[in-house]
């Protein structure tokens, strides 16, 4: 997944609170997306309803992320580090592993 450069006005709006680092969390596999935001200040983990509305609205429209898949789970974060001025990108997936099996007669009750 590529970064999508942050727009200047969640930025300004970002740093005027105190927020040094935007999570996007996006989720897929089963033909739905899904993306949790995450602004964190130097004191951790900080919930604005607003900003997290305005960068989720943003983040929809910039990724276009629409979680199609065969039914495994996976996902991409994208964390904007605001203090460092860097942006990360990483992926994850899961698979579905198959366990042992066993045979046995077909047994049919009364």
């Amino acid at each position: 997944m590529n970064i999508e450069p942050l727009p200047k006005k969640i930025y300004d709006k970002a740093v005027g609170l105190g927020v040094t680092q935007i999570e996007l969390k996006f989720s897929g596999g089963n033909d739905e997306g899904y993306l949790t935001v995450y602004v964190n200040t130097q004191d951790g983990f900080e919930s604005n309803a607003e900003l997290e509305q305005e960068i989720e609205g943003w983040a929809w429209q910039a990724y276009g992320y629409s979680g199609a898949g065969d039914g495994n789970d996976y996902g991409d974060d994208i964390v904007y580090d605001l203090l460092n001025k860097t942006a990360t990108a990483s992926s994850w997936s899961m698979q579905r592993t198959e366990g042992d099996s066993e045979d046995a007669a077909l047994e049919i009750a009364e």
